[in-house]
């Protein structure tokens, strides 16, 4: 894959999130994915303790993105039905929601298809 493309970053000790990042090329999006683990995080200007509890992801001007927003990004690299599912992720109103979801998702990972106790969040 194009060194040149965002990436989306995922936590490899997290059986649910490096599940969930086997799955993101099935959308038909144009970044590239990467390990936590095998990626130096202060190069890219990710914060190491933010990327442990939200997913970053760095678009091609290099701007890096968490959570919610990291998944827009990620989609607004795919074809127009993704495209359209990032941009209603930050729309007003559904900002908001979504920020939530993510948050409860992230929170409860060990619980979602994959996870394990490994993938509990410090509280």
């Amino acid at each position: 894959m194009d060194p040149a493309l965002p990436v989306l970053l995922y936590d490899d000790d997290c059986g649910f999130c490096t599940r969930t990042a086997r799955l993101v090329p099935r959308l038909g999006v144009r970044c590239r994915i990467a390990a936590l683990g095998a990626t130096d995080l202060p190069a890219l200007g990710v914060d190491p303790q933010r990327a442990q509890r939200e997913v970053p992801f760095v678009d091609r001007r290099g701007a890096v993105s968490y959570g919610h927003h990291a998944w827009a990004g990620v989609l607004r690299t795919g074809p127009l039905p993704c495209r359209l599912a990032g941009r209603l992720l930050e729309a007003p109103g559904v900002s908001w929601v979504a920020a939530r979801v993510y948050a409860w998702i992230a929170g409860h990972r060990q619980l979602m298809p994959g996870g394990t106790a490994a993938c509990r969040l410090p509280r």
